[in-house]
């Protein structure tokens, strides 16, 4: 069932969706090689919980970080941990906050360091296809019209697109329906309807689609061990117009901004 949000519980999402960027970047100030991704999880909780909020992923279903850390082949859901950040890595920080009973999910893909150029190129592509997502993300129009759009402009540039993971729409809980995927075909899922609130985040990965769980239940990396990117943002239905809840102004404040958009 999609659970339609009302003006006030927009708000309330609103400042969840503003304490997750906020989060964020203050995590964007301690990328750099020699950081631990464990590091960067303290970082973050200890903001959240500074500022009023509850990390939501923290325990959620035995989850042990704040963070779900993304490192060069992961995909979603790695742990924090003693990892140091090398030169040349590309990390995902994804990361749900909880504000007075309400969630924002945002994800930032970090560049440490100077990554090689055909990584960034995929990171570059991620980022763009978000917002091209959410250009389709209309009302009236359908969640096949998102993943289809989402799909196109990667797939015609060379990347591959995830299938087993999906955006989602957000609320009281973290996952709510519809799922959002980043693959399929327009006019089909869901009709977007004022009241929705949902995450769109494509992961893109360099080369094959394929993925793997590794043994702990949880990190998600490609097969071929080649790149993977993952951005995302939530977005709201308000008035017949499709609203941006999250924001990565406070990352570009911190770390300036190397890609295009």
């Amino acid at each position: 069932m999609i659970y339609l949000k009302t003006p006030e519980e927009m708000e309330l999402m609103r400042k969840a969706s503003d304490l997750t960027s906020q989060t964020l970047g203050e995590v964007a100030k301690w990328i750099a090689p020699g950081v631990t991704t464990r590091k960067l999880d303290t970082i973050a909780r200890e903001f959240i919980m500074d500022n009023g909020g509850k990390p939501a992923c923290l325990g959620y279903q035995g989850f042990p970080g704040t963070l779900c850390i993304e490192v060069n082949e992961v995909v979603v859901h790695g742990f924090p941990s003693s990892y140091t950040l090398q030169e040349g890595d590309i990390v995902g920080t994804d990361l749900v906050v909880e504000l007075d009973g309400y969630n924002g999910d945002s994800c930032y893909t970090f560049a440490v360091g100077e990554p090689a150029a055909e990584v960034m190129d995929l990171c570059r592509t991620t980022r763009e296809s978000l917002y091209v997502g959410a250009e389709a993300c209309v009302p009236g129009k359908r969640i096949g019209d998102i993943a289809n759009a989402v799909q196109t402009y990667c797939e015609r540039r060379g990347y591959s697109v995830v299938r087993e993971m999906c955006g989602h729409g957000i609320g009281r809980k973290m996952h709510e329906e519809p799922e959002v995927p980043n693959y399929g075909r327009r006019g089909i899922g869901a009709v977007i309807r004022n009241g929705m609130c949902l995450c769109i985040e494509p992961m893109i990965n360099m080369g094959s689609r394929n993925i793997v769980i590794e043994r702990d239940g949880w990190t998600c990396r490609t097969k071929d061990r080649k790149p993977s990117a993952h951005y995302e943002h939530t977005y709201a239905i308000i008035d017949g117009r499709v609203e941006q809840l999250t924001t990565f102004d406070y990352i570009h404040q911190a770390i300036g901004d190397k890609f295009l958009k």
